[in-house]
């Protein structure tokens, strides 16, 4: 529905587009897809903002995931933009995103740790991809050497750590409270687990940490092998369904 956190991947999957477009050096499919994005979010955000009630499960972050969403494309698009004029619009989405992110924490159920479903781990993702957005704002040409590339790199390595201390979290939790049986919330396990090893190699380049890159090898293993695990339980659950 249109007033639920989950409209707003509607944002985040044409971000993710744009963001590959970029990558491959189609930077006016980019920007398309970055306008686009840019119109539909103050819609979305704003509707389900006003819906918002205590004690949600973790896609209330996904508020700040849609945010830093249009933050990772504008700064990938940087480096091929006239004059970088997209750095500073990505600059402000990302302190935007860390800011919802904070407001986020304060409506989420830290009970879902015990019982969620697989969609508390956007609680940590979120943070993976505040630090990916970093990493890209690190990589600007005309930032680096200033104060303010100063102030970007601990910034975006203490979200980066955060997220992985997140990460640690949840693996306790899940070992703690097992929940084996499939469920359609373990895809928004699997997303944050791979955007989390993302960021890690992102950063290792872009902050120069070379031992955020064995770090993030293991991470995005373990992503792949969670991938594999749930879409072996989609297919059985699809067999058995079809019964």
């Amino acid at each position: 529905m249109l007033g639920t956190p989950p409209a707003l991947t509607a944002v985040a999957a044409t971000t993710l587009l744009g963001t590959w477009f970029a990558l491959r050096g189609w930077s006016g499919v980019a920007v398309a897809a970055l306008v686009v994005a840019v119109l539909i979010w103050p819609v979305l955000l704003t509707s389900v903002v006003r819906h918002w009630r205590r004690r949600l499960p973790g896609t209330v972050f996904l508020v700040c995931v849609a945010t830093q969403g249009l933050a990772v494309p504008a700064g990938t698009l940087v480096v091929s933009l006239p004059s970088g004029w997209s750095a500073w619009p990505a600059l402000g989405c990302f302190l935007l995103g860390l800011a919802l992110y904070a407001v986020a924490f304060r409506r989420f159920d830290l009970g879902q740790l015990r019982s969620g479903a697989g969609d508390q781990w956007v609680a940590g993702g979120t943070l993976a991809i505040c630090a990916l957005a970093g990493s890209k704002l690190l990589a600007v040409p005309a930032w680096r050497g200033t104060a303010l590339h100063d102030a970007l790199r601990p910034l975006t390595l203490v979200t980066l750590a955060l997220s992985v201390c997140w990460y640690a979290v949840l693996v306790f939790a899940e070992v703690r409270w097992p929940r084996p049986r499939y469920d359609m919330a373990r895809w928004a396990t699997v997303f944050p687990m791979g955007m989390t090893a993302v960021a890690t190699l992102s950063i290792a380049d872009a902050a120069a940490v070379g031992r955020l890159w064995t770090l993030g090898q293991v991470l995005l293993w373990a992503a792949v092998a969670v991938w594999v695990l749930t879409l072996v339980g989609l297919v059985r659950h699809l067999a058995a369904y079809s019964r």
